[in-house]
């Protein structure tokens, strides 16, 4: 099992918190950004990949590298849409996540909104990461990586537990 970041935009809070999973289970973690990222060090099975600048390069190169039982972060729900299809767990920096029972809802929002958008409506952006965000984070990474972990993909690990690391909190 690969975790999949699409480092672009994953706030701080959620990359933090995918290294300490990283490290504790020994799990194979790829960033993916159109700019540099910094990895902290001593932690071998974390990378980070640079993706040439452009519209959905990052995500192209996730869709194209990610396979059934890998875990992928992404806000980005046409990616996550991809990934679905290809029984990739997806889940959001915000918690949520996605499968075949909400995405195809979430993808139709997301054209509607994108359409709204470029009729010339503003709609505002998404609010700012908060501390409920980051411990829903850490609580459906921690729901997905045992799930996975107890179905035997993988990782050889016995149980995940997540802890965000500002409330302490799992």
């Amino acid at each position: 099992m690969t975790l999949w970041i699409d480092a672009d935009a994953a706030p701080r809070d959620a990359k933090d918190i995918v290294f300490r999973a990283a490290k504790r289970l020994g799990l194979q973690t790829v960033l993916v950004a159109n700019q540099h990222l910094a990895v902290p060090r001593h932690h071998p099975t974390v990378r980070a990949v640079v993706v040439e600048g452009g519209p959905d390069v990052a995500d192209r190169h996730i869709a194209e590298r990610a396979v059934a039982g890998d875990v992928a972060v992404t806000a980005d729900i046409p990616l996550a849409a991809i990934l679905v299809g290809r029984q990739v767990i997806v889940i959001d920096p915000r918690g949520r996540e996605y499968g075949e029972a909400n995405i195809a809802e979430r993808l139709s929002v997301r054209d509607f909104m994108d359409g709204l958008r470029s009729s010339g409506v503003e709609t505002g952006g998404p609010r700012p990461y908060s501390p409920k965000d980051r411990q829903a984070f850490a609580s459906a990474l921690d729901r997905v990586l045992t799930r996975q972990l107890r179905d035997g993909v993988g990782v050889t690990a016995r149980h995940v537990t997540v802890v965000d690391p500002e409330s302490g909190s799992r």
